[in-house]
């Protein structure tokens, strides 16, 4: 499985939510909503997920194993930084 492409969308407001990403995997299957957030540890990816009626979230979509997560997380906070250096501060891409 190979990514194909990445777009970021850095965040309208200044807070923890940095950006939102999207990620194509081998031309074929797209991932959409991926947060850029920084954390107490520095910049981390969250997965797209969804509300539960008790109020807790669950990922819709997810990697199976930590060597996946870590190489979309990379990637997505590579192009992340590249896109941000690109951004004056408080504009927005679309």
């Amino acid at each position: 499985m190979k990514i194909t492409e990445i777009k970021v969308f850095p965040a309208k407001e200044n807070g923890r939510l940095k950006a939102y990403a999207t990620i194509v995997f081998d031309n074929d299957f797209i991932v959409r909503d991926l947060k850029i957030i920084e954390g107490n540890k520095g910049l981390f990816v969250s997965m797209p997920s969804r509300r539960r009626k008790d109020g807790t979230f669950r990922d819709i979509v997810h990697p199976l194993n930590s060597e996946t997560r870590s190489m979309i997380e990379q990637n997505i906070i590579t192009e992340y930084e590249r896109v941000a250096q690109l951004e004056e501060p408080g504009t927005y891409a679309e």
